[in-house]
């Protein structure tokens, strides 16, 4: 197949694609539940195996690193074989983690069972190959459509923490475990039967002065292993900063005397205004570009990440916790527009894989980091500290990049005129 010509041209921006869109959409929100349930149970796992609040995070660290490294296999897997495939053995994964965590006796084997099964096999089939799939089949609006498959994730966020919670008062978190496996995992055997069209592959033709380029061997003026090396950089930055609110936000409120509840309703607000800073960002990367887009979401995230320092009520935190999932919605999509933007279309599912798991490493990382720093300060005040220095790596890189891009395009636009 060429690399500059669509398999079939009238399957790009089509309605098969828009179609294709929602079952996407569908497969993230069930495939990465288990990202957000696990923050949701960590005070009632903790109190029944009688660990620390930062051994009690090692099971989402675990799922997060587990997630990432499966990604990479998925990726590659989904660029050979087709996405298909990939997904059912994810969902057979996500049933049988969910019921082995409901399960489990000690921390160790729930641990277990989020890496295994939920992160390495199960959620790792439902985004970065989704992503790279949605990005292929899409040109005009390539943008709005990854950021409508990335907001699965946080739709995930939004609809399973208070159910969960319910749960939990309900029946006990075990039982809403084994439930919770028997949904997702059923849900997604079905919806990937809806998969089986293979992707037509498309180049994106830069208009003048545009910084979105073609395919090429040096992006951003670089060789293609350092390129890929400094978004890898980038993604594990921006997301040890992201995981501090979102990991440790039940948890938190807890410590405060608002109860599990109350954090919990503050993660789903969280989320839900995470879905909306998707859609827009993905608005804004169809006229901007990626790097562009990465660039604001950074620097707005930080923003969000130092009002948590002085305000700490009921009601600022409700706030602050919308505000936080409005400013970050959009990074972790716009790596894989710029990874569509400046790398071969051939390798996106491998090179989008790389950088999610990178982002998913970050997410593992500042959950322990977190848990780890509270255990030592017995405050979350220095583990915001720690977020927002990350949060300042993740924005130098972001603009070196953008640096580059942009003396690229004058440079080569001052050779056209001349």
């Amino acid at each position: 197949m060429s690399s500059t010509q669509p398999a079939d041209p009238s399957l790009i921006d089509s309605r098969q694609a828009a179609l294709r869109l929602l079952t996407v959409l569908g497969l993230v929100t069930l495939g990465n539940s288990g990202m957000y349930v696990v923050a949701v149970v960590l005070p009632a796992v903790q109190a029944e195996f009688g660990v620390g609040r930062g051994d009690a995070a090692l099971p989402y660290t675990l799922m997060m690193i587990c997630l990432g490294l499966g990604g990479l296999w998925t990726g590659k897997l989904a660029d050979k074989h087709g996405i298909t495939p990939v997904l059912q053995v994810g969902a057979v994964a996500v049933c049988a983690g969910f019921v082995w965590a409901g399960l489990s006796g000690s921390i160790w084997t729930f641990g277990l069972a989020h890496g295994l099964l939920l992160g390495m096999l199960g959620s790792s089939s439902t985004f970065a190959p989704l992503l790279a799939d949605t990005a292929l089949w899409w040109n005009k609006r390539r943008g709005i459509a990854v950021a409508v498959a990335a907001s699965g994730n946080y739709l995930a966020g939004t609809v399973w923490p208070p159910l969960v919670q319910w749960g939990i008062e309900t029946i006990g978190w075990r039982h809403t475990y084994v439930l919770m496996g028997l949904l997702c995992g059923g849900g997604m055997l079905l919806l990937a039967r809806r998969m089986r069209q293979r992707p037509p592959l498309v180049v994106v033709q830069p208009a003048g002065g545009d910084l979105r380029a073609i395919s090429t061997d040096r992006p951003f003026g670089l060789p293609v292993a350092h390129a890929q090396a400094l978004l890898c950089v980038a993604g594990v930055a921006c997301c040890v900063a992201m995981s501090m609110p979102q990991v440790h936000i039940v948890a938190y409120c807890t410590d405060l005397g608002f109860g599990a509840a109350r954090g919990a309703e503050m993660l789903s607000l969280m989320l839900a205004c995470g879905i909306v800073s998707r859609l827009v960002s993905g608005l804004i990367c169809d006229r901007i570009g990626g790097i562009r887009t990465l660039l604001l979401g950074s620097a707005l995230q930080g923003v969000a990440l130092l009002l948590f320092l002085p305000f700490d009520g009921l009601v600022p935190l409700y706030v602050i916790s919308g505000l936080f999932g409005l400013f970050q919605g959009g990074i972790v999509p716009s790596y894989a527009i710029i990874v569509r933007e400046h790398f071969p279309p051939q390798e996106a599912g491998a090179r989008v894989g790389a950088v999610i798991m990178a982002t998913l490493v970050g997410m593992a990382l500042g959950g322990w980091m977190s848990g780890w720093v509270f255990d030592l300060t017995g405050s979350y005040h220095a583990a915001f500290l720690n977020g927002i220095a990350w949060n300042l790596l993740n924005l130098s890189i972001a603009g070196w990049l953008y640096w580059r891009v942009r003396r690229g395009t004058l440079q080569v636009s001052a050779r056209t005129a001349a």
